[in-house]
């Protein structure tokens, strides 16, 4: 596989890209507005309300960095280990891991598609 996207994979990219970016937008606005049921459901974690708007400021900054381009490897690095985070809180408190997971998966698939060095050192790998 050389470089380039066939049209379908540019599909999968811009749709993934797309979610992703609305599960973030959306997760970071509700973190910095501090909505009182969110940050009472966060309180239940032990995260004190200004914590929490530190987290949507790290979200939010994150996901700048994924959607351009030229930092879209440093963001997926910071959306990654954000959500290895959520995971960690989610098993710590007994909370179903599956939708941390599942937007997990999502960004490492978005990043298969959105950086070829990596797709040709995943299908390429001689080790």
């Amino acid at each position: 596989m050389n470089g380039q996207l066939s049209k379908t994979q540019k599909i999968i990219y811009w749709g993934l890209t797309g979610l992703i970016t609305f599960i973030f937008a959306f997760s970071a606005f509700g973190k910095l507005t501090a909505n009182p049921e969110a940050v009472k459901m966060a309180m239940g974690f032990g995260i004190d309300a200004s914590t929490y708007t530190m987290l949507g400021v790290i979200e939010a900054l994150s996901l700048i960095l994924f959607v351009i381009p030229r930092t879209g490897v440093l963001g997926t690095l910071l959306l990654t280990a954000y959500m290895g985070g959520a995971i960690a809180t989610h098993v710590q408190h007994n909370i179903s891991v599956v939708a941390p997971c599942i937007i997990q998966a999502l960004i490492f698939i978005a990043a298969f598609y959105r950086f070829p060095e990596l797709r040709a050192n995943l299908l390429n790998s001689k080790s």
